[in-house]
């Protein structure tokens, strides 16, 4: 309580200051000084006459008028105007009379664009056709800031604790460092080892591949590109930062990255590793060095992997290594290449402990296991680019990906369910042990002709994929059950198994201009062949020669499954300035096949024929407001297992077959959005949706017997959907040029609809969840920063069967993110998580409040670093969580990671710059 009374108390002294600053307000309007048209879009900003420190700024409309409003201590500022291909202006004027209209103002054509002479803008902000251009000068943050604080100053912009971006809304999935991937397609690798100090210019698209840019197409509306322009005298030297550290619990991590720029050239080098949980490098700071957990994947025996690249066997105690370098260069004047190599490896270890209350319509009964999994991942990947400009008109565009895995996991269990009168039903116990390994190629070309001036152009694309893995998988198990009919299995088993994908994806598009550069009629041919085989080979144990050697047919499988598709496809798009739009329609032929070895009477071949469907519509109203909205019929066919009638009993307790009988399934989906932010007054808000509906959707029908033995198939059925919509609010005030005040709110609803099966029974459940939630955050320049934020989620389920009771969900989250930088050359961050999830079960953990806290001193001129990390201060540290769905309800705790205390020590090096100097202290990374 008296840290919130001294928060207050401080938060209301630094507001009431800001009473002392006087409102004001600059309008005028602009036009072209021959043709007396107003200029629509053009940056107009405010500076101090002193140190050109930025004040406000804002862009014209479309009559070119504009006004600067705020407040301010200043007595006389400096107001500029910058519109590309016109001169700039600059006026100094006097604010003692608060109210100033400048008139019609009229630039002339910049004459030195005649010549191809790039002239550098100091506007802080560029609206192009397709393009958000931010001036990074133009944008304070704290010393030694990376590109990840920087792109928190930005308008618009949202950066998440996972370092995951948002730009009014849309999620950034790429950043390229001079129109080039950097480790490819993990954001976070460059927002949080990149400094400020040696970007010029932030630009925001909509993401593109290069043949779509090359060919002037519409990229990807729901995501956009962040590309980091490199000051040219920023562009040749070496920079980067080693560290290490260790801790109580024999905790411990070291990491590095060097940097070698030279022009064109760039190369990067980086490896580390820790054993605290970071699948990234966190230098014992609280934000992570190479990047965070944007996606996570978990399989089923506990290994996982995080952006795409694996580290496993559970979810634990990992200890991760990681190694990588990165290659960009362009040779001669015809060939931009990059590429990059990522190791990356892990040893897991963790503990499950699940009770799941199981529902039938005529009972209900109760299931406890606890699990175990160690584990061990190796996972090496290449990629590269290769964009061969043959002329102005021919690009080839080649990218190939190399990956080789290699993972073992040892994996017990126990199991036992038991009925409403507490009598045992079932029970297991197993002991796993397997080896993967493999590797995979995949390769994309596309060839690009441009044909005249006028948009159209011709497109050949050819993917293929080549896929082989293998296992080795050991397992001894016993199942009990109980009952009238008593009987137990045992096994002790060998599984050889090897899996394969062969397949390749051609596609041919041809675009021809109805009206020159707006109106295009697109025609597409696709073709895709994709050659699967799966084969398992098991071996129960010979007593008698002690050897793995009795082929067990029946759980053994050796099929091979094809997947042609062919669709010619048609489409209609319009380009302007105002308006993007696109409808297309294909045909597709679908023809399924699948060869059984083993079981030759379960060969299938189905032939499938469907309508697919595209569309889109974007339309922008001004520079600070624009909407968009789209829809698509996709189909998908069953898989092959799935239409495959072979009766799996691999897993005495859950028997599954398959339904030849299937039909393909057809999704609607569809999304739409609005954005409006005023970059002058640093506030606006968005607001999106999307929905997802699917005829012919594929489900697990499951009967279980009185024994709890269940028994799988698949249907199809009608009435699945999902739809998502949200928004949010974000404000930006500038107390003053050294204090920065921000807040925001959103909310998003989600609801669901599932048919499911129970014994027999058909039913739809309905979920409905809302989370809202609230942020601030309150900036002093070099002294210090505070960033709460509050969600909440309500969840509520519905069942369409009166034997199931409806289930109502409550989690609270709220997070505090504190930074201390004084004295000088100290920097103290906390970050505080309470969170309250009142409806797990009796025994597991509720509530916790989970506090991270780091010291960070700085010496010799900023370049070495000493920062003493206490992970989870308080030691409460939980990961419980309940769950349910139509069939049961469950509570779940397994391993954290608990209290520890860590120190290390980091050392940057710079030469950047037109002379080598070490500007602005060095870089700092974190």
């Amino acid at each position: 309580m008296t840290l919130l009374r001294a928060t207050t108390i401080l938060l209301l002294f630094f507001l009431s200051t800001y009473s002392q600053a006087q409102n004001f307000e600059v309008t005028g309007v602009l036009k072209d000084k021959t043709s007396r048209q107003p200029l629509e879009a053009a940056t107009v900003f405010m500076e101090t006459v002193k140190d050109t420190t930025l004040i406000t700024y804002t862009i014209t409309n479309g009559k070119g008028m504009f006004a600067l409003e705020g407040k301010t201590n200043q007595k006389e500022v400096s107001v500029n105007i910058s519109f590309v291909g016109y001169e700039d202006y600059r006026k100094t004027i006097d604010l003692t009379n608060p109210v100033v209209d400048l008139g019609d103002i009229f630039l002339d054509f910049n004459v030195s664009t005649l010549d191809e002479v790039v002239v550098k803008s100091r506007a802080p902000i560029t609206v192009k056709k397709d393009t958000l251009e931010f001036n990074v000068k133009s944008f304070k943050t704290k010393k030694d800031a990376n590109i990840e604080d920087l792109l928190k100053e930005l308008p618009g912009v949202e950066v998440d604790e996972d370092g995951k971006i948002t730009v009014n809304g849309k999620e950034v999935n790429k950043i390229l460092v001079n129109g080039k991937p950097f480790f490819g397609d993990d954001p976070t690798i460059a927002t949080r080892n990149l400094t400020k100090e040696i970007v010029e210019k932030i630009q925001v698209t909509d993401t593109k591949t290069d043949d779509e840019a090359f060919a002037g197409e519409e990229g990807d509306k729901e995501n956009k590109t962040i590309n980091l322009t490199i000051a040219e005298e920023n562009n040749k030297g070496v920079f980067g930062r080693v560290a290490g550290g260790g801790g109580t619990d024999e905790r411990f991590e070291f990491a590095g990255i060097v940097n070698v720029f030279d022009n064109d050239r760039r190369v990067s080098i980086l490896g580390g590793g820790n054993n605290l949980n970071s699948a990234g490098f966190s230098f014992g700071e609280i934000r992570k060095f190479f990047g965070g957990a944007n996606s996570m994947s978990v399989s089923s025996n506990g290994s996982f992997s995080i952006d795409g690249r694996g580290f496993g066997g559970g979810q634990g105690i990992v200890n991760s290594r990681n190694a990588g370098a990165n290659y960009a260069d362009v040779i001669g004047e015809k060939v931009d290449v990059s590429a990059d190599y990522f190791y990356s490896g892990g040893n897991s270890f963790d503990e499950v402990r699940t009770e799941r209350e199981n529902i039938l319509p005529d009972r209900r009964f109760f299931t406890n296991s606890n699990t175990r999994s160690d584990g061990n991942v190796d996972n090496h990947s290449v990629n590269a680019t290769f964009n061969i400009k043959v002329d102005s008109t021919f690009l080839i565009n080649i990218r190939p990906t190399f990956r080789i895995n290699r993972n073992e996991n040892r994996f017990s269990s126990t199991e036992e369910s038991i009925d409403d009168q507490n009598e045992r039903i079932n029970e297991s116990s197993a002991n796993n042990r397997t080896l993967n390994t493999g590797g995979n190629f995949e390769n994309n070309i596309s060839l690009t002709k441009r044909f005249g001036s006028k948009g159209s152009f011709l497109k050949f694309r050819l993917q293929n994929e080549i896929n082989k893995q293998e296992s080795e998988e050991f397992i001894q198990s016993q199942t009990t059950i109980f009952g009238d009919t008593p009987s137990v299995i045992d096994r002790n088993q060998l599984t050889d198994g090897e899996a394969g994908v062969n397949g390749y994806n051609l596609g041919i598009t041809y675009r021809q201009p109805l009206i020159a550069k707006k109106l295009f009629l697109n025609l597409e041919f696709g073709y895709r062949n994709d050659n699967r085989t799966r084969k398992r080979s098991t071996f129960d144990f010979n007593e008698g020669t002690q050897q793995f050697e009795d082929f067990n047919l029946e759980l053994s499988t050796d099929f091979a499954g094809r997947n042609i598709r062919t669709t010619p496809e048609v489409s209609l798009s319009y380009n302007s300035d105002k308006i993007n739009m696109s409808f297309g329609a294909g045909y597709v032929f679908r023809r399924l096949e699948n060869e059984d070895f083993l079981r030759p009477e379960f060969n299938i071949t189905q032939d499938f024929e469907a309508v697919e469907l595209s569309s889109y519509f974007n339309y922008t109203f001004s520079p600070k407001m624009s909407s968009y909205f789209g829809y698509n019929l996709s189909n998908s066919p069953p898989q092959v297992t799935q239409l495959n009638p072979f009766v799996d009993v691999s897993d005495p307790l859950n028997i599954i077959q398959g339904n030849p009988d299937l039909a393909p399934s057809n999704s609607h989906s569809f999304y739409g959005g609005f954005n409006n932010y005023d970059f002058q007054k640093g506030g606006g808000y968005y607001m999106n949706f999307n929905g997802n509906i699917v005829n012919d959707a594929i489900i697990t029908k499951t009967i279980v017997d009185e024994s709890l033995v269940r028994s799988t198939t698949y249907e199809n059925v009608d009435g699945n959907y999902q739809i998502y919509a949200g928004g949010g609010y974000n404000k930006s005030s500038k107390l003053d040029s050294i204090r920065t005040l921000k807040y925001g709110a959103g909310i998003n609803v989600n609801a669901i609809r599932n048919i499911n099966f129970n014994n027999e029974v058909q039913y739809a459940s309905r979920t409905t969840s809302v989370g809202p939630s609230v942020n601030a955050s309150f900036t002093w320049k070099d002294l210090f920063e505070i960033r709460p934020r509050y969600s909440l989620n309500l969840s509520n389920t519905v069942f369409g069967l009166d034997a199931f009771e409806d289930q109502d969900f409550l989690t609270h989250n709220l997070n505090i993110s504190t930074a201390l930088f004084v004295p000088k050359h100290v920097e103290w961050r906390n970050e505080i998580q309470y969170s309250y999830n009142p409806n797990v079960a009796p025994g597991f953990q509720q509530s916790a409040l989970f506090w991270n806290s780091t010291v960070a001193y700085s010496f010799l001129k900023d370049k070495a670093t000493v920062t003493l990390k206490v992970y989870d201060v308080l030691n409460q540290n939980t990961n419980a969580r309940r769950t349910a769905n139509a069939n049961f309800i469950q509570d779940v705790q397994s391993t954290v990671l608990e209290q520890y205390f860590l120190l290390s020590f980091s050392w940057k090096f710079n030469t950047l710059g037109s002379k080598g100097e070490t500007g602005n202290g060095g870089v700092f990374f974190f």
